[in-house]
């Protein structure tokens, strides 16, 4: 029998209070009436709605559904979820990793990072809430009550800490869990998202199906950024052989077979000579295993365009 308080934290001031790894596991949570609390939530659940929360720290592990923030001001939050959406909110600064388009509604003063957070049962937590780590598009928010000529949302500074936000926790339970906010680390690949590239110069790189595909993707992203350049955005999304003749033109054929065995991760990485480094780390570092990179810097953003353009319509973006 699953008792509602378990899965509520109502009420509460200047108080440090948490679940850990395994106590949530995939319940829907409640949040309400807290002021001056620090409330982590190190687990996987099914929705979370947070209401009338004030000056209030919050970390919510994988959310399967959606988290949905409503009168609520002056928060600093991490989230983790497949939708996000806030209604009546003032000055919420998040770092976030969401799979559809984060929407705002009646809100201001709301700011923007991507989500940077380690734990050793974070990865398993993500699958069970069925939320892949590549797709995150933190930036991309929509208004839904625009005011013209002002800004109700914008990014946070690209050198903005988590741990200025949202502190690591103190309570002696809570510091079982072993975190890491280190960016190096994060669980989920740090991507610059929407911000202004620095170079007209990107490079598309595809993984296929496999038992190595997040490694593989994820020491591609370590060598490339070792090297200056910048993780742009990233993907996960099944293709289907005629995406393959759009997006991979003549190539396609090699990589048509390679699309039966499940989803592809693309990543996009920007920076003057992006191509040439990626080409030459993918020919160094992974040989014998079949990855599509951008030919040349010609051909570099067109391949961009045809992937994000076909990933957006399958994900209904």
């Amino acid at each position: 029998q699953i008792d509602p308080k378990d899965y509520t934290f109502s009420g509460l001031k200047d108080e440090t209070v948490g679940r850990l790894p395994g106590k949530v596991a995939g319940q829907q949570f409640v949040i309400q009436d807290c002021e001056n609390c620090k409330i982590y939530i190190f687990d996987h659940s099914a929705t979370i709605t947070i209401d009338d929360c004030v000056n209030c720290q919050i970390f919510l592990g994988p959310i399967k559904g959606s988290v949905f923030f409503r009168d609520c001001k002056d928060c600093k939050c991490v989230v983790a979820c497949q939708q996000f959406r806030t209604r009546d909110c003032r000055k919420l600064e998040v770092f976030l990793c969401c799979a559809t388009q984060p929407i705002i509604e009646s809100s201001t003063g709301m700011k923007f990072g991507c989500f940077q957070y380690y734990y050793p049962e974070l990865a398993l937590q993500f699958k069970d809430a069925g939320l892949s780590i590549f797709n995150n598009t933190w930036s991309n928010i929509h208004d839904f009550t625009p005011v013209s000529g002002e800004n109700n949302w914008g990014l946070l500074p690209e050198t903005a800490v988590v741990q200025d936000y949202v502190p690591l926790p103190s309570s002696e339970e809570l510091k079982a869990v072993r975190i890491s906010t280190d960016a190096a680390k994060s669980i989920i690949p740090v991507t610059r998202g929407q911000r202004q590239k620095n170079s007209d110069e990107s490079c598309l790189a595809v993984f296929f199906a496999g038992d190595y595909t997040t490694a593989n993707a994820r020491k591609l992203i370590d060598e490339m950024t070792s090297k200056g350049f910048q993780l742009v955005q990233t993907k996960e999304v099944l293709m289907k052989a005629e995406d393959a003749h759009r997006v991979f033109q003549q190539s396609a054929s090699e990589f048509i077979p390679l699309l039966e065995k499940g989803p592809v991760v693309a990543l996009e990485f920007n920076g003057d000579g992006a191509v040439e480094q990626c080409r030459s780390t993918i020919n160094e570092v992974f040989s014998g295993t079949k990855v599509f990179v951008s030919e040349s810097k010609a051909s570099a953003s067109q391949d961009v365009d045809n992937f994000y353009n076909f990933a957006d319509m399958q994900m209904g973006m």
